[in-house]
Parts: C-alpha cells; structure tokens; sequence
C-alpha cells in the first residue's frame, strides 16, 4: 500500500511539474504576437451572439462589434485570425455551433485565394490555445506542415522547451491569468500608415480557386443550411494583397448559383467614406481602428435591416454587459 502511494505521489508531482513547465514555456500573446491569444477569448463570452464573423485579419482588423452595437445593438463576434485559412474557419464554425447558433454568419472570402498553409507560425497562432476538441485535432492534421508533429499541439512543450532560457518579464507575470486582447474578437491598431501606390497586378497562372477550398465553401454553406443560419460573403475593403477580378466573379458565381448574399466593401469604399491616406495602419493591407469604426458603421444597418437582428440596447441584461465593454471599449479607443 505505501508503495503504491509513493507511486502515485511521483507521479501526480511528475504531471504538476510537467504541466507547470509546459505553462511556463508555452507563449502567452500578451503584448508579443497578441494574435495568438484571440482565440482562446471566445470561450469566456457570453454566448449570445446574432452574427459571427469567420476569416483571416480582414475581419479581426475592420470589423468592430462594438460598433455594431453601439450603432444598432447587434451582438456580434469575430472567430478570425492571421491567415486563417478556409477549413480552419470551417473548424472554428462546427466549434461555434457547440456553444450557440447565430442567426448570421458572416465569410470574408480573402483565404479562399490560399490553398495550402503558409507557415507554422501561422498555425500556432490560430492553435495554441484552441480548446480541445474533434474540431482542433481535425484542423491541426489539415494544417500542419510536413516538418510538424501532432505530438507538440497535445503537449507544446516538446515544441517550447527551449524558451526556458529566453523567457520574459510577460511569461511570469500572465503565469497565472491573462487578460484580453481584443473586443469581441476586433484587435484595435491607431497607427496610421497611408498607402503610396497601389499594388502590382501580375498575372497568374490561373484565378480559380481550388476544388478543396471549394468543397470547404461548401461545407460552410451546408452547416449553416442545416442550422437554419443566413450565411453572407464579404469582402474587405483592403488594397494589399491584389483582389483580382476574377477571383471577385468566382465569388460572384458562387454566391448567384446559391442565393447568397456578398458584400465587396472595396467597390464601395467612397460611400464607406474610407480614406487610404489615414484610415489604415500598413499601406493599406488593414483598415486601423477609424476605418474600421467607418465600415462597421456603414455595414450595421445593412446587417440589423436585411436579417431582421434583434435591437439588444433595450435588453437590459445584455446592455450591461455591454455597456461595460463599451466604456472600456471608448477608454482604449482614447474617446
């Protein structure tokens, strides 16, 4: 019997310390590539969203669900991340709908140019700190590169152990609890950084997109379909990287063949009121948080008039909690 305890006392101090390690040397996306933390943020809300917005940083970076709310009470969040690629964002969907069923789900079409991941990086930004579940395991095995392991998304600190000698002043002090990042999934970015030319147009080899990230769309489609949820296609107004035509009509077919409703923000950029010279943070690849503040202005009332949204400024529990995320919202806005 005392051997037993022994035992099993080595081994519950084995998986303290090796947990504490792993917690220690895992990033925590505070204020370095705070990317990385916005996806654990979701699991903290209130799950009472009407819309939820799915894509790469052309959603997180230019949609602001406050704004949404401030403008017409919609209660909106956005699942996005950098380079989120489309069968992650059909992951983070099937995700979603375990915690609640909006009544709209907005697609920014960007990734459905990219057919193949970019980078590891990339993918420990969307991952690490993803709940456990069918859908992480199934969007890490479509997303790891060939050099990548399962073995270090289950335990990262095969993946993190050297940090151990690179830590920082952030790993210490968010040990324990970490703070957000984001507001409903919006990151906000005052810089400002005005474009000087517009990006070269090359021409391509071909502007379909790939029968995956088709089948994907149409999974997408599917899901929403058999959830009784409108889904609508947008495109954000951003200059960098190219939107070719083609790749507009493609949407555009897809969108006529299925009864869709898309939105190309860039074909309506002057009645958005957006200026490339001050409402964008990088050259015109991201819209900064006064560009953003137009274009979710501008497309609020499309979304509360069009998918008849519910008003939640005269729900007197869901405006306290936004209105407390509000007044925070206006402080790190500088209002």
């Amino acid at each position: 019997m005392k051997r037993f305890i022994r035992i099993t006392l080595i081994i519950v101090i084995f998986i303290i310390v090796f947990f504490g390690l792993e917690r220690l040397v895992t990033p925590k996306y505070q204020t370095d590539l705070v990317e990385g933390h916005m996806i654990k943020e979701y699991y903290d809300e209130e799950k009472n969203h009407e819309v939820i917005f799915l894509g790469d940083c052309e959603v997180y970076a230019n949609i602001s669900p406050m704004v949404l709310y401030e403008e017409e009470g919609i209660t909106a969040y956005v699942r996005g991340n950098s380079q989120q690629l489309i069968w992650q964002s059909y992951g983070l969907l099937k995700e979603t709908l375990k915690y609640e069923i909006p009544k709209v789900v907005v697609f920014n079409v960007n990734s459905l140019r990219y057919s193949k991941p970019v980078s590891e990086a990339y993918n420990r930004l969307m991952l690490d700190n993803m709940k456990w579940s069918k859908e992480k395991y199934e969007i890490i095995n479509d997303s790891m590169l060939d050099k990548e392991s399962l073995i270090t998304y289950i335990f990262p600190i095969f993946r993190y152990h050297s940090r151990i000698t690179e830590l920082t002043k952030e790993d210490f002090l968010y040990y324990f609890k970490d703070q957000n990042v984001t507001f409903n999934g919006f990151l906000i970015n005052k810089n400002v950084k005005p474009y000087t030319s517009f990006p070269t147009k090359r021409k391509l080899a071909t502007y379909e997109f790939s029968k995956e990230n088709y089948h994907y769309l149409d999974l997408i489609r599917e899901l929403c379909e058999e959830n009784d949820i409108k889904l609508v296609l947008m495109k954000a107004p951003s200059i960098y990287p190219y939107w070719y035509d083609e790749y507009d009509q493609n949407v555009i077919n897809y969108a006529d063949k299925y009864n869709l409703d898309y939105y190309n923000f860039k074909n309506v950029v002057n009645e958005i009121g957006i200026d490339y010279a001050t409402d964008t943070y990088d050259g015109g690849e991201h819209l900064n948080l006064a560009g953003a503040t137009k274009l979710s202005k501008y497309f609020a009332p499309i979304l509360k008039e069009k998918y008849n949204l519910t008003d939640y400024r005269n729900n007197d529990k869901i405006k306290e909690i936004y209105d407390e995320k509000l007044n925070e919202y206006k402080k790190e806005c500088g209002k």
